[in-house]
């Protein structure tokens, strides 16, 4: 870093706290704090969407995959999730923007209790919680890592510096900063993602050159599937983040619930699934050539801060930097305000009714419920090794749990479904999770692990609406499955 890219960074961080004001002026109401009253575009949420997938892990967790396995990351992660979008968009997508504006729902649990029952809401809503302080806390771990690899901060350090910058900028902003911020960042990413590659690119003397280191390296990295990222580790990640990024993931089904209506939804899903093809293509190039530029990298977690710093020149590495942190703070700050979401409109209303009640959640109580959320996340940063550092807690905890949560949630809203109870609801997600603790202790391959938990979850609710497809639907569900069917 050079005394010109600090002075990029202060004004990067200065734009983001004009940001953060400019939202803080559009916030009326919890429902403004938490998905913006419902009147966002759909390229905007595409955009917001898209770049809610990334973090701090991207560069560092996965350029580390990247760098050790090479194309298969591409097949495995960026094709998986635009797979599961493309069918989602179809499925899924929509009837959460309908969920809003038909029902009145402001978070991804609420229509839940309707759905199946008060338990049923309850065990998803806490999973979702649990699962949510893994995902947050190795995106910290993340930031500090980026940090250390630029600026040299060491990594508690960087853990804090991230989560009190986000705290300040979620509790000032809601969801409005996280939308703005997702697009000017994205922008920008962009911009040093080009610069990028065309610098390595010419440092191999152009394409012909690219294309020669890239046939230097090891036979595997350029295979479509490597070790343990096989065929039928991808099959059952498509699952995975079919549920993930269709909305298991809370943050991400905020993007729908915002728009307006079920075809602005399926828009914005298609537009964030399109980027997912295209843009981590790019992304990756000089990751996958990381080998031949740093020849046995100690800790390939730093590959892409090591490029930056051959290749990126002086204020735009600044810049780079500070779009990286940008996209993880407002990734955990969607997190958080989703987290928020659930928490204050569904958890505190049926835990302690006399006190919250859910058509009056103060602007008071959502803020607060992010900073406690927060602080969580902090202490499980603080101890990322004993979950097997950033890429076990994205994959082998947060993926492997998400699926059975996400599984009644999402499936819920399909009228191929109705049938299904909460007590297939309940079973399951306990099969999920069941299957998650035994596959900790027996020996099996990476990709049951990982992704067995969530398709066992799937059979067992789809044998449900199966054995159950004579029963009666209650009419509770009918009007829910109605209200959504179209727009």
């Amino acid at each position: 870093m050079q005394s010109l890219d600090y002075i990029v960074l202060i004004v990067y961080a200065c734009v983001l706290v004009l940001v953060g004001l400019w939202a803080f002026t559009k916030i009326k109401s919890s429902e403004d704090f938490f998905v913006a009253g419902g009147k966002v575009p759909w390229w905007l949420s595409g955009v917001s969407h898209h770049v809610s997938g990334y973090s701090a892990v991207v560069f560092t967790g996965y350029a580390a995959i990247a760098y050790n396995t090479g194309f298969s990351i591409y097949i495995w992660w960026a094709l998986a999730i635009a797979t599961g979008m493309f069918l989602g968009s179809y499925l899924i997508t929509p009837r959460w923007a309908r969920l809003r504006k038909n029902l009145g729902i402001a978070s991804p649990t609420g229509y839940l209790e309707n759905r199946y029952n008060l338990f049923t809401q309850q065990l998803i809503a806490w999973s979702g919680v649990i699962l949510k302080l893994l995902d947050v806390a190795a995106k910290w771990v993340a930031i500090a890592v980026v940090l250390n690899g630029f600026v040299g901060i060491d990594i508690p350090t960087g853990i804090l510096i991230g989560s009190i910058l986000s705290v300040v900028y979620i509790s000032f902003g809601g969801f409005w900063a996280d939308l703005a911020n997702d697009f000017f960042q994205f922008l920008i990413q962009v911009a040093a993602g080009i610069v990028m590659l065309y610098a390595v690119v010419n440092h191999f003397g152009g394409i012909a050159g690219t294309l020669e280191a890239w046939q230097s390296l090891p036979a595997a990295n350029r295979e479509l599937f490597r070790d343990p990222y096989t065929p039928l580790f991808v099959i059952l990640w498509v699952i995975t983040t079919f549920m993930s990024y269709n909305g298991g993931t809370w943050n991400l089904a905020m993007r729908f619930i915002s728009t307006e209506n079920g075809k602005e939804a399926r828009k914005t899903s298609i537009l964030s699934a399109a980027l997912y093809v295209i843009w981590p293509f790019f992304l990756f190039i000089p990751m996958w050539l990381g080998p031949v530029i740093f020849p046995g990298l100690e800790n390939p977690s730093t590959i892409y801060s090591e490029l930056a710093k051959q290749f990126i020149p002086a204020g735009f590495y600044g810049l780079v930097l500070g779009s990286m942190l940008a996209a993880t703070l407002t990734m955990t700050a969607s997190d958080t305000n989703a987290l928020g979401a659930v928490i204050s409109q569904d958890i505190l209303p049926n835990i302690a009714p006399k006190y919250f009640k859910k058509d009056q959640i103060s602007l008071k109580v959502a803020r607060l419920t992010t900073i406690f959320f927060t602080l969580a996340t902090v202490v499980i940063a603080l101890n990322h090794e004993h979950f097997g550092g950033i890429t076990g807690l994205i994959i082998s905890w947060f993926g492997a749990l998400l699926g059975p949560s996400a599984t009644p949630m999402l499936l819920g809203l399909i009228p191929a479904y109705k049938h299904c109870d909460s007590k297939a609801a309940i079973t399951s997600i306990l099969t999920g999770f069941i299957a998650f603790a035994i596959f900790k202790v027996v020996p099996v391959s990476y990709a049951i692990s990982v992704g067995g938990p969530g398709f066992l979850s799937l059979l067992v609710f789809t044998i449900f609406a199966i054995v159950q497809r004579k029963n009666p639907v209650p009419e509770k569900v009918t009007v829910i499955l109605d209200a959504i069917a179209k727009d």
